[in-house]
């Protein structure tokens, strides 16, 4: 078994945390772009794409692939449950707004 450097992994999950984050912040829609119900779509599609890859690479390490190593599965499960993670806050914040107006008084 080989050695991790645990201070390293904890480095790449932290930056890997950022750019999720950095990427889950909104942008402005551009005129004539995408509708917001393809932006979500796109947003799930990469949220199910990383859990993918996470659940593969997972498997490529059970299986024992020489090609897969621990931190590289770690970082992938990271990525994926970070963007699991900020999909279902979405999931809340727009129920709560949908909550919201249809409790508004006409």
């Amino acid at each position: 078994m080989n050695q991790i450097d645990v201070n390293g992994v904890l480095a790449q999950i932290r930056a890997l945390s950022a750019q999720t984050a950095a990427q889950a912040q909104p942008s402005t829609p551009q005129a004539g772009g995408s509708s917001f119900g393809s932006l979500l779509k796109d947003s799930i599609d990469r949220v199910n794409g990383a859990q993918s890859d996470a659940s593969r690479q997972q498997r490529a390490f059970e299986l024992g692939d020489p090609n897969t190593d621990l931190s590289s599965v770690m970082l992938a499960t990271s990525k994926a449950q970070v963007s699991f993670r900020g999909m279902v806050e979405v999931r809340n914040r727009l129920v709560s707004a949908y909550q919201d107006i249809m409790n508004m008084p006409l």
